[in-house]
């Protein structure tokens, strides 16, 4: 398990080395829908997405996660392709979207996903499991805290591991943001995304917000999503205090 230092430094986007070739390959298809107004009035907004790491890996690849991958930084953190991440994150979305959102169960075992999971509930309807998921949760229907969803979204396949064993069994699917590292033989969708980062998670729960929210009607456009990326972030102690 990465210690907090590593998934601080999961954050940094000093780690990559933006004017290479093969990044603006890997990027492309993030901003190539045109040069309109609206493509150059969100320019800025892509440009921060970038920068909060979302894209960075860990120094281990599984082959789960290959097809993702674009290349590994000078300091060798493999690179996920962006395409990729916002492409699964709008199949997720249009899956959610077909789904009753209160039997969404959103889980999340470390600590940079409480907040992120927290806010995605409140906007969407969907029900969070924050912290240690209690076996049994999704197959014992003794116990109290038994729920039966229709999706389970996970913010990590290895940190929840006992969700994700747990939808398999009651077949149920799952959902999973997955870094460069993680094995995801038992995910049905794949978000390819940083999943240590705190400004990476909630970048990726907040692009999944935004599109769920357009798929419920409840914003018929990315400008009228209210809440900002910052509001989905874990704060630090020392940022609380």
């Amino acid at each position: 398990m990465a210690s907090a230092n590593q998934e601080e430094n999961a954050d940094d986007p000093l780690r990559e080395t933006d004017n290479q070739k093969s990044e603006d390959t890997a990027n492309q298809t993030f901003i190539e829908n045109g040069e309109d107004s609206e493509d150059i009035e969100n320019d800025n907004l892509e440009k921060m997405i970038l920068s909060t790491g979302i894209r960075v890996g860990t120094p281990v690849k599984t082959k789960f996660m290959s097809p993702f991958i674009v290349r590994a930084n000078p300091e060798g953190l493999y690179i996920l392709d962006i395409s990729k991440t916002l492409t699964r994150i709008d199949v997720a979305a249009k899956f959610i979207g077909r789904a009753d959102i209160s039997k969404i169960v959103v889980t999340s075992a470390r600590e940079y996903g409480k907040t992120p999971v927290q806010k995605f509930c409140e906007a969407t309807g969907a029900s969070g499991i924050i912290g240690r998921f209690m076996p049994g949760t999704f197959t014992n229907p003794s116990l109290a805290s038994y729920m039966e969803p229709q999706v389970v979204i996970v913010t990590d396949p290895q940190a929840d591991q006992q969700a994700v064993l747990e939808a398999t069994r009651a077949g149920v699917p799952v959902i999973a943001i997955a870094n460069s590292d993680n094995v995801t033989s038992n995910v049905d969708l794949v978000i390819p995304a940083n999943n240590r980062g705190r400004k990476a998670l909630a970048t990726v729960y907040w692009l999944l917000t935004r599109e769920v929210l357009k798929k419920q009607g409840k914003i018929k456009s990315d400008n009228e999503m209210k809440i900002s990326i910052d509001d989905f972030e874990t704060k630090l102690v020392e940022e609380i205090s």
